[in-house]
Formats: C-alpha cells, sequence, structure tokens
C-alpha cells in the first residue's frame, strides 16, 4: 500500500457564508494541492469536504495520515461517534438529527477505502502543511461566482 500524507482544513467568512477548503497530499516526492469555494455553507461542512475531497481523490486503498485541525471531523472518527450515528439510524446521543450526514455518509465511505490514521493537530500553530491549507480554504472562500453548496442548501 502506498503511503500518503493528507493535511486539511475548512473556512468560512461568516458561519454559514461564503466557505472553502483546503487539502495538501504527499506521497513520496508527489505533492497535490485540492481546494474549492462555495456561495453558502459552514466551517464544519468545508472541514468535511476537505477531507472527502482528498480520500476520494486517491486512486487505489492507501495508508493514509490524516491531519487535521477539526475536533468536530477527527472526534467522529476517532471516538466512534460516526459508527454510533449510523446504529442509531444518523441520531445524535440526545436523539437529534446528525448535521452534515450527506458529508459523513461521504467521508465513510472514502475513508472505509484506505487505512486511515487519524490526527489532530492545533490550527494556526505555525505547522508548514496546516498553514498552507488554511490559505487555500481562505482564498478558495474569497473567490467569485461560487458555486452553490446543495448539501447545505438542502
Amino acid at each position: 500500500m502506498r503511503r500518503v500524507t493528507i493535511h486539511t482544513d475548512g473556512a468560512c467568512r461568516g458561519n454559514p457564508g461564503p466557505g472553502g477548503y483546503g487539502a495538501v497530499m504527499v506521497c513520496g516526492k508527489h505533492r497535490l494541492e485540492l481546494s474549492k469555494g462555495f456561495a453558502h455553507t459552514t466551517n464544519n461542512r468545508m472541514e468535511l469536504m476537505a477531507t472527502i475531497v482528498a480520500l476520494e481523490t486517491l486512486k487505489e486503498p492507501c495508508e493514509v495520515e490524516l491531519l487535521s485541525d477539526s475536533r468536530y471531523v477527527i472526534d467522529a472518527m476517532t471516538k466512534n461517534w460516526i459508527k454510533g450515528w449510523k446504529a442509531k439510524g444518523w441520531r445524535t446521543a440526545a436523539n437529534q438529527p446528525v448535521k452534515n450526514v450527506d458529508l459523513w455518509l461521504r467521508l465513510s465511505a472514502a475513508a472505509d477505502t484506505h487505512k486511515v490514521n487519524w490526527k489532530w493537530l492545533r490550527g494556526h500553530a505555525g505547522h508548514k502543511e496546516n498553514e498552507r491549507c488554511d490559505v487555500l480554504a481562505v482564498k478558495a472562500a474569497t473567490g467569485r461566482d461560487l458555486p452553490a453548496d446543495a448539501g447545505f442548501e438542502a
């Protein structure tokens, strides 16, 4: 299995508001940067999108070290929140509907293809690749003619 390191970040100008995601993928000497903005979304949705798009970009099963400053994403995956939500029909412990279920379904499917080591890191703490993801996400959020985030609008 190839080993890939993925850094992700999401940004939103207002919450909700225009948002974007950024991801940096590194495999050996190869590096790929991904980003996209949306006209009206949330920060949590952009954190999820960064992770989803990066994992969906991989063309074969990989060993992935995925680093994010989003507790929302990392805790859901490492503390098995997502498994609990699935078991309860996408309801929280308080019996409320899980937010962003469209993206959690995509993330679950994308992650199942790979062996993922989920790691949280503090944002805006000088980590080179995390800072780059932030730049990509903010730039994407400030773009012109941004598409709708269909899942948010639904």
